[in-house]
């Protein structure tokens, strides 16, 4: 498949407007079976599929999950064929030269190492297996600042950035040392805030309820320095912001008016379950000038609403 055609179907997957058209257009993207790494970063489909590994309803997560695994799958079979390409034409060598000196085979070895590495590390095997992956299973040495506090930091950030992540080491590297460097610019040195900033990008980027906030990062449609402004609320997934705003809702309800005597009427019907036992209470939320806010409560189900 084409980078164009991918690019269409995630333009359809954004443009889905039911849960049963997403499922349709993630079908059609998990049939696919020639998946390439470059298509995938010129087209954006696994930061688009990766998004809806937590969706609202489970027949879309599911399905967007074994696509993410199948596209990891494709992606580390093709940067281990052409590893194993590379180190069979180095190994294709007469046998008079194969007994060569044990000094003349080193230095050889040296001089032709950097043209046979791929440019990009590949992405160890074991984020395929269902286990964490992390800077120790990488075998990334933290030995980059000197400073075994920023060390440290920088290592907690690959660690939460890498956990599920298909993408190169040194791309990962790259963002955990930019972020370490920022924070510690910000704080001017290895202070308690400096610790204590980078403690919570540690949680909020391991948290596996928020895979698209890793995805983003370590992809750059985050940029590191918007990333270092963020607050906790604004790293939170998108279901964790819903239920937040769910708990306003709620609490507003039960703040005003709490002790105002509530009218019962059969004017209102409950968008659940369709009853029209409801109780209602009026408040002035807004300016003088502005009509007032009704809050109505479903004496049924309980559902709760308000209009002005």
């Amino acid at each position: 498949m084409s980078a164009a055609e991918l690019k269409s179907l995630v333009k359809a997957l954004h443009g889905a407007s039911t849960d049963e058209e997403t499922v349709g257009v993630l079908k059609t993207l998990k049939q696919e079976t020639k998946i390439t790494e470059a298509v995938l970063r010129e087209s954006k489909a696994g930061l688009a599929v990766g998004k809806l590994r937590t969706h609202a309803s489970k027949d879309v997560a599911d399905l967007a999950k074994e696509i993410v695994k199948k596209w990891k799958h494709e992606v580390e079979k093709e940067k281990q064929a052409k590893g194993g390409d590379a180190k069979a034409s180095s190994t294709g060598k007469p046998q008079a030269m194969r007994k060569a000196s044990t000094a003349s085979t080193t230095a050889s070895t040296a001089r032709s190492a950097p043209s046979r590495t791929p440019s990009t590390p590949m992405t160890p095997s074991a984020s395929f297996k269902g286990e964490v992956r992390n800077a120790k299973s990488d075998g990334v040495k933290m030995d980059v600042t000197g400073d075994k506090t920023r060390d440290k930091c920088i290592e907690i950030i690959y660690d939460a950035l890498a956990s599920d992540s298909g993408a190169p080491i040194e791309l990962i590297m790259s963002r955990a040392k930019a972020i370490e460097a920022l924070v510690l610019s910000e704080f001017g040195g290895t202070t308690a805030a400096y610790k204590s900033k980078l403690r919570s990008f540690f949680v909020n980027l391991k948290d596996k309820n928020n895979p698209t906030l890793r995805e983003s990062v370590v992809s750059g449609d985050l940029p590191v320095q918007r990333f270092c402004k963020m607050s906790s609320q604004d790293m939170a997934s998108e279901e964790r912001k819903a239920a937040d705003n769910k708990i306003k809702e709620e609490n507003l309800h039960k703040a005003l008016g709490a002790e105002e005597v509530q009218a019962e009427t059969d004017a209102f019907q409950c968008g659940r379950c369709k009853q029209r036992k409801c109780r209602y209470r009026q408040a002035q939320t807004r300016s003088a000038d502005e009509p007032m806010t009704t809050f109505v409560t479903c004496t049924v189900c309980n559902n709760r609403w308000k209009f002005s």
